[in-house]
């Protein structure tokens, strides 16, 4: 199960909670973050946050923070739905063009070429519609309470 904190926005009586989550990137964790240009361009587009409803029994105030739950299967179909699945339309076109091609008797490589385009596009558009299933289906659990975050100034305050 992946994890990731979230912060409770609008806590509703009707069994719903409104949580934001920062969004976060793998660049920055690496020996050559310094001199890396694409962790440069990650830095720039940093500090985003996604807000989503999820269904809770329990009751949350607002700031709360809380632990949600991702099975893993989910990140391995969504991974499968976005790389491999075009990248077998394309592949699958690029054999049905090569064989139309021959088949006809005109240039398989134009054929080819213009039928891996196809299937490629074909296969995203389906990928989008089985992504859109799929997030309907899964959705993060709660899977703990962690209280209220500490501000910055109660910290100075007690010191």
């Amino acid at each position: 199960m992946m994890e990731e904190l979230a912060r409770v926005v609008r806590g509703e009586s009707s069994g719903w909670v409104t949580v934001e989550v920062e969004v976060k990137t793998a660049c920055g964790h690496c020996a050559a973050s310094e001199s890396c240009g694409t962790g440069a361009i990650a830095s720039a587009f940093a500090g985003k946050t996604q807000q989503f409803s999820i269904k809770s029994a329990e009751a949350f105030e607002d700031g709360e923070l809380i632990r949600l739950g991702l099975p893993e299967s989910a990140l391995l179909k969504a991974a499968a739905l976005v790389y491999l699945l075009p990248l077998a339309g394309l592949l699958l076109g690029a054999f049905g063009g090569k064989m139309a091609g021959s088949a006809l008797s005109f240039g398989s490589e134009t054929a080819s070429l213009v039928f891996s385009l196809l299937g490629a596009i074909v296969a995203w558009l389906w990928g989008k519609r089985l992504a859109k299933n799929l997030e309907r289906q899964t959705q993060p659990v709660i899977l703990a309470r962690l209280g209220k975050a500490l501000e910055p100034s109660c910290l100075t305050k007690a010191v």
